[in-house]
């Protein structure tokens, strides 16, 4: 009889001990990289337009899916070309003749666990950059911005990411996993005590 109860005791304890030992190894695993610092910081204020910006990361990006737009407060785009990823820092360069204005930053990479997050930050120029067209040139100087147009309309992708990078629930199929493990073994154990007064009944 205390064997059994031994047996019992011992399979709800092991339970119990594995469960929280796998959800502590899946806890780590589910947390995604964040971003540490961006360059300019946010809310900066700076004498023109720098030459690119970056975020840097708490772990390294991976090299997929990565975009960076760049916009001035009338909304012309100023990112140009792919974003770089060096180490654990994702950079996008700017077209040059950016003007003073706010700028806003919106940023989006995957992540080094294959899941996607993104941000915003903003900094403003006071001055315009190095090679930016005088105020007296002609209507010819917006069509600069206008070979960006492309730029745009990649960022609205940014949209369906909230959904996508919420985590897969793994503590939930390894409660239930757990849960069931037990039950069987509650079930197993509770049969052969069954079976044993049973036979003791038998025997008296």
């Amino acid at each position: 009889m205390r064997s059994i109860r031994r047996q019992l005791l011992s399979a709800v304890l092991g339970s119990f001990v594995l469960a929280a030992a796998m959800l502590g190894l899946a806890g780590p695993a589910s947390a995604h990289d964040a971003a540490e610092s961006s360059s300019p910081a946010q809310g900066a204020t700076v004498a023109a337009p720098p030459e690119k910006v970056s975020v840097t990361f708490s772990n390294k990006p991976l090299g997929i899916g990565s975009q960076f737009s760049v916009k001035d407060a009338s909304g012309t785009e100023w990112a140009d070309g792919a974003v770089e990823i060096v180490d654990n820092v994702a950079s996008q360069k700017l077209k040059a003749g950016a003007p003073a204005s706010a700028y806003t930053v919106s940023w989006r990479v995957v992540s080094s666990d294959s899941h996607p997050i993104e941000g915003t930050f903003g900094f403003t120029a006071t001055a315009a950059a190095a090679g930016a067209a005088p105020a007296t040139g002609s209507t010819s100087s917006p069509a600069v911005p206008g070979m960006g147009t492309a730029q745009p309309g990649s960022t609205a992708t940014p949209a369906p990411v909230p959904d996508a990078s919420q985590p897969f629930p793994w503590s939930l199929v390894v409660f239930a996993a757990v849960a069931v493990g037990l039950l069987v073994a509650i079930g197993v154990l509770a049969r052969r005590r069954l079976g044993a007064g049973g036979d003791d009944e038998g025997a008296a």
